[in-house]
């Protein structure tokens, strides 16, 4: 991920979250998707389409009559920028402070221990026994 990353708000995130599921999109079929998940009005949507634009989060494909919309990065790119900044922000940089915190407070079944535990079993190993 590069550290050129742009920072997205909480409703630039619907947005995104549309061209993730299906891109390239026109404007108008970004709005549609949007109708009935929020009561923003078309402007509104229209206006932070062209915030994630200048933001460099989203490109645009002019090369048609009706110009249309893609992500510039993947879902998983920003989500990991998110966490990383949330990281940041909230525990300075303690990733342990974070899980911990999250173990002990949410409930969790025994599916999600398991596979918390698989993760951490299988990080374990890689760090006991490194690619060469």
């Amino acid at each position: 991920m590069s550290t050129s990353m742009p920072s997205i708000s909480e409703a630039e995130w619907r947005v995104m979250n549309v061209l993730w599921e299906r891109s390239p999109l026109t404007a108008n079929e970004i709005i549609s998707s949007l109708e009935g998940q929020t009561d923003w009005n078309p402007k509104t949507i229209r206006t932070l389409l062209n915030r994630l634009v200048q933001k460099n989060a989203v490109g645009v494909n002019q090369n048609q009559k009706v110009y249309t919309f893609y992500p510039l990065y993947s879902q998983n790119e920003c989500q990991h920028a998110e966490a990383q900044s949330f990281l940041q922000r909230i525990y300075s940089g303690a990733l342990k402070s974070m899980l911990v915190q999250f173990i002990q407070k949410e409930s969790l079944s025994d599916e999600e221990i398991q596979e918390l535990r698989s993760i951490l079993d299988a990080k374990q190993s890689s760090t006991d026994h490194p690619k060469k």
